[in-house]
């Protein structure tokens, strides 16, 4: 902690002698310090160890003056972690949120050690990187730049570092929001979800998440007769299932827009080829002759912009059988299934139905742990503004307000009413694909982009929550 703290006397200083400018060398410095410091924790989840990272947190955060609170639910090896720079009250709060769990890793695919947080090429590998340990350095510094700088506010601004994002989400937000949620009410949030996209380098457009789809799982069970298999038998169970299976995966769900799928391929058409904006700007149309085509080559060529226009359906467990020579009586499938926000769960659920068409298939609603459905967050707002204008600044492109295909936690906050955005720092579209991305066994981050980040998040901030 000395080097941090000689930093932060560095920081100190020169804040006051540039007045409300920080000094970004040094802030850089700090963030890359505290960013290798709980790369290097390993808090995956399962099995969940997240105390490390939000121990070091606390005691950076307590070392400036700035109060926190820890909350516990029922494993002290996971809490959450509140601290709270207050403001005048002229305005509700608004509250900064990042993920100190990660998704756990196999060692032995990792080139550089998952907890390492090796250096290299201009990158900082490690498993959270980009999910979401970035969010929490970002955070972590615009909460200690707005204690060192004196920051008038107008805003108190709320920091949660919170647990179990990855799987136990009842030992986090849930918890957080049912129990505690006076401790993290405001009238903004802003948390993972969103990016900025590069491409050969060059930054296209940045996506900031409003609203999202509704993860739900469905259970697709075939029954039949048992037998030998030397007799094949036309109830087999194992070949029904997999006939319906084949029946879910083909089917095309009803095309659902809203404002913000509506918002985003229309702005994504203005920076798109003229031959691509072609097509986006055909998804819009009521006519199906229009919207048709376009929605064919979605399908085919870009899944992930067809899968944001509807509710999604993809197969991904299938069991059944014990031995080669016998004939199961049953066998089961689990469905993925993304319900788009404004979708009803049981008349879709009669849809799958329709679309088997198999009395020996039973289509029924299985267990996981999902998120509430809720409404969209603003387009409008002062906390969609800011972000706006400083990704503007800061990487001049345009703002593309997205419906994520995933889920984050930001859905506990958006069915009590609180407005949020989901954000993120700029990555490579070839990183994906080559396996550097969030998940991946090469989980990476650009040094200079985590900068930038930290810079972005600092203006959008100060933007929304400074008194004026």
């Amino acid at each position: 902690m000395r080097k941090t703290l000689l930093i932060a006397a560095m920081l100190s200083t020169s804040l006051l002698a540039q007045g409300q400018q920080p000094n970004w060398p040094a802030i850089d410095a700090e963030s890359l310090e505290h960013f290798q410091a709980i790369i290097k924790m390993n808090s995956t989840d399962p099995p969940g160890g997240e105390k490390p990272v939000v121990d070091y947190l606390r005691q950076v955060l307590e070392a400036e003056g700035i109060p926190t609170q820890t909350f516990v639910l029922k494993d002290p090896n996971r809490p959450n972690l509140v601290a709270r720079i207050k403001g005048n009250g002229a305005k509700r709060p608004l509250l900064l949120m990042g993920h100190t769990d990660t998704v756990n890793v196999d060692e032995k695919k990792w080139s550089h050690p998952p907890f390492s947080a090796d250096r290299e090429g201009g990158y900082i590998y490690g498993r959270g990187t980009v999910d979401d340990k970035d969010n929490v350095i970002a955070t972590l510094m615009t909460m200690l730049s707005l204690k060192r700088m004196n920051v008038a506010l107008e805003r108190d601004v709320i920091a949660l570092f919170e647990a179990g994002e990855e799987g136990t989400s009842s030992l986090g937000i849930q918890f957080m929001a049912n129990e505690h949620y006076d401790a993290i009410d405001a009238e903004f949030c802003y948390a993972e979800g969103g990016s900025v996209t590069r491409t050969g380098g060059v930054v296209k457009f940045a996506s900031i998440q409003t609203v999202e789809k509704i993860p739900r799982a469905i259970t697709v069970t075939s029954r039949g007769v048992a037998g030998h298999g030397s007799v094949p038998l036309e109830d087999n169970a194992l070949a029904h299932l997999g006939e319906a299976v084949g029946k879910i995966a083909a089917w095309t769900p009803p095309m659902r827009i809203n404002e913000t799928t509506a918002a985003y391929f229309k702005r994504l058409a203005s920076v798109s080829s003229p031959e691509e904006a072609k097509r986006y700007q055909a998804l819009l149309s009521p006519d199906p002759k229009v919207s048709g085509p376009a929605n064919d080559y979605m399908r085919k060529n870009e899944p992930r912009h067809w899968s944001m226009l509807r509710t999604s359906l993809s197969p991904t467990i299938i069991g059944g059988g014990y031995r080669t020579n016998v004939i199961p009586s049953e066998g089961t499938a689990t469905i993925d299934t993304r319900l788009a926000p404004d979708e009803d769960p049981a008349k879709f659920l009669e849809l799958v139905k329709q679309v088997v068409n198999d009395p020996q298939v039973e289509v029924s609603y299985g267990a996981r742990d999902t998120r509430p459905s809720t409404p969209t967050a603003k387009l409008d707002s002062d906390a969609f503004k800011a972000l706006e204008s400083n990704i503007t600044k800061h990487y001049k492109a345009v703002t593309l307000p997205t419906m994520s295909t995933g889920a984050t936690d930001m859905a506990f906050l958006r069915r009590k009413g609180m407005q949020c955005y989901g954000i993120g720092p700029a990555t490579d579209s070839e990183d994906g694909p080559k396996g550097f991305g969030a998940h991946s066994d090469q989980e990476r981050i650009l040094e200079s982009e985590l900068y930038r980040f930290v810079r972005f998040n600092w203006d959008a901030v100060v933007d929304l929550a400074r008194a004026k």
